[in-house]
């Protein structure tokens, strides 16, 4: 699929081109709005993403931007729960597009406590096939895979 920077989307297909620019965050799939924004995708288009660590930019007390890098620990490589879209070419010449969002969350408090308000949603490995499976008319099974998320605790250090 062609990832070309004027073809790539982050968001959900079918949301106007702006959407990208304007919501810088729709990488993420905010776990609060997957019935409504991602409506499209949620209880249809579903993978996961293996993930060691995960990066957050946050506002340093100097006012200066923060890398920080989050590790499960004891460390572990997590289920990650995500959305997909399927961008269908509009032009000739351009090729179809494939997009995902990560599934976002509230933070845990060792999260919070460094400075972020998110968390992506690490699934149990007992859930996978119903997390790739999805029945679109069953939302509520759907949520409580999200709920009954892995919980593991994280640590964090400044990234590389």
């Amino acid at each position: 699929m062609d990832a070309s920077p004027s073809r790539a989307r982050r968001s959900a297909a079918g949301k106007p081109a702006f959407y990208d620019e304007q919501y810088p965050g729709t990488y993420n799939a905010r776990r609060d709005n997957l019935r409504g924004f991602w409506k499209g995708q949620y209880g249809h288009t579903h993978g996961l993403v293996l993930v060691d660590a995960f990066y957050e930019n946050l506002t340093g007390p100097d006012g200066t931007n923060v890398v920080l890098e989050f590790r499960p620990d004891p460390p572990q490589t997590l289920l990650v729960a995500c959305v997909w879209s399927h961008w269908r070419a509009t032009k000739p010449g351009e090729k179809d597009l494939l997009s995902f969002a990560i599934i976002t969350d509230d933070p845990p408090p060792e999260i919070a406590e460094a400075g972020h308000d998110r968390c992506p949603t690490p699934i149990k490995p007992e859930n996978i096939d119903a997390w790739l499976n999805p029945d679109a008319r069953d939302l509520d099974s759907i949520d409580a895979i999200l709920e009954n998320k892995l919980q593991p605790y994280y640590t964090h250090r400044i990234g590389t």
